[in-house]
């Protein structure tokens, strides 16, 4: 078999993949709702276990600093859909296969995301959801590197999630000390 005629097969395979990749713009939009989907399931998840939480929440002996409870489900719903559209950006680009460890630690951290508000609001547990959002900060930080790798737009939809994550963390503890009889 002469050279030309093995790299033939490769060529043509190339191609087969290639033609697949990027997906066509039905199958881009199914991506962007199907990611959107699985961050809001994840939003789903923790809010089963924030039901009561405005009056439990408001019980608390909270900092001064601390934003009044309506504020939270406006922007959370901003921080999903911003992580759903990230990692559809990241998605796109190569599908799963391609991009799997980052897309990965996206997925953990969203289900630390959604264990927190069962630590915190429907367990009590304030020391344990302060250890959860220490952990979901790291996952964080290395799933924005890892979407900034592949597209720094993906990153960038990041941010401001990790911003208010940074800010809830010094919520969960300040709050986690000023009731440790109900958050013990």
């Amino acid at each position: 078999m002469t050279a030309s005629a093995q790299q033939a097969p490769r060529h043509e395979t190339a191609d087969l993949v290639h033609s697949r990749w990027p997906p066509s713009t039905p199958k881009q939009i199914i991506g962007l709702l199907g990611w959107l989907a699985i961050s809001f399931v994840a939003a789903g998840v923790g809010a089963m276990a924030s039901i009561h939480a405005d009056s439990f929440y408001g019980q608390l002996v909270q900092p001064t600093w601390a934003p009044p409870s309506s504020v939270f489900g406006p922007v959370w719903t901003i921080l999903y859909g911003l992580m759903g559209i990230a990692a559809w950006l990241v998605w796109r680009t190569g599908g799963f296969r391609a991009n799997r460890s980052a897309l990965t630690l996206f997925l953990v951290q969203l289900a630390v995301n959604a264990l927190w508000s069962w630590l915190f609001f429907a367990w009590h547990r304030g020391g344990l959801a302060f250890a959860d959002i220490v952990l979901l900060w790291l996952l964080i930080v290395a799933t924005f590197v890892s979407f900034w790798r592949v597209s720094p737009l993906a990153g960038a939809l990041l941010i401001p999630y990790l911003l208010w994550v940074s800010f809830a963390a010094a919520l969960n503890f300040s709050v986690w000390q000023l009731n440790p009889q109900v958050l013990g």
